[in-house]
C-alpha cells in the first residue's frame, strides 16, 4: 500500500497486476469541539459529506456523473454505495466500486470528489481520507486529506487511463460547491493535464 501526499501520483496497475475492479473508500469523522462550549453546544455534530465521481473523456467532457442522487452509471460500471449522513464509526463511510473491464473506452479520467450539499465546511470536519482497494480487497493507495478551511467541496483524487494501465494521482484540491456538477469547472482544471 501506498500512502500518497499531494499531487503525487501511483500506478495501481503495477500494485495490482490483474487490477479488474477498485472501490474508492471515503470516510470522516466530525471535529471534537473542545472546552466548556464545545461540550455544551453539540460537541458531535454530525457531518453529511458526499463522495462523487465524474468520468470525462481526454479534453474533460463529462460522460457522467455518480453521486447520492445518481448511485450508477448509465454504462453500469460505475456504482455508489449510498449517502452516508454522519461521518459516525470506523472504515470507509462512502464507497464507490469500479468495474473498469465495463468502462467505455472513451472514459479517460474518472475524478473523485467529496463535497458538503448541506454547506456544512471542511473546518468541521477530522481525520478524512480516501483509499484504493482492488477486487481482491487489497489497499493500493491510501491519502490522508488535511486540507481543513472555509469551503465545501474538495476534488480528492483521480484515476487517468495510462496505455492500458490506471495511474492514480491525489490531488486534494480545495473548492466550492454544494453539488459535484458545482464544482465540475475545478474538477477539470485540476484532473485534465
Amino acid at each position: 500500500m501506498v500512502s500518497l501526499s499531494k499531487n503525487q501520483t501511483v500506478s495501481l496497475s503495477k500494485q495490482s497486476p490483474s487490477l479488474s475492479q477498485l472501490q474508492f473508500g471515503l470516510g470522516w469523522d466530525p471535529i471534537k469541539k473542545k472546552g466548556l462550549f464545545g461540550g455544551l453546544f453539540g460537541g458531535n455534530d454530525s457531518i453529511d459529506l458526499d463522495a462523487g465521481c465524474v468520468l470525462m473523456d481526454s479534453t474533460g467532457k463529462k460522460i457522467d456523473t455518480i453521486w447520492f442522487q445518481a448511485l450508477k452509471s448509465r454504462c453500469g460500471s460505475v456504482i455508489h454505495s449510498g449517502d452516508n449522513l454522519t461521518g459516525e464509526g470506523d472504515g470507509d463511510d462512502e464507497v464507490i466500486r469500479v468495474d473498469l473491464g465495463k468502462l467505455p473506452a472513451q472514459v479517460e479520467y474518472l475524478a473523485f470528489t467529496v463535497n458538503s450539499f448541506r454547506g456544512q465546511t471542511f473546518n468541521d470536519v477530522d481525520n478524512a481520507f480516501c483509499r484504493v482497494v482492488d477486487q481482491s480487497n487489497k489497499e493500493l493507495a491510501r491519502y490522508k486529506l488535511t486540507e481543513q478551511g472555509s469551503h465545501t467541496g474538495i476534488v480528492i483524487a483521480s484515476l487517468r487511463r495510462n496505455n492500458g494501465n490506471w495511474d492514480f494521482t491525489a490531488h486534494g484540491f480545495a473548492c466550492r460547491g454544494r453539488t459535484i456538477d458545482d464544482m465540475h469547472a475545478d474538477i477539470v482544471a485540476t484532473v485534465v493535464k
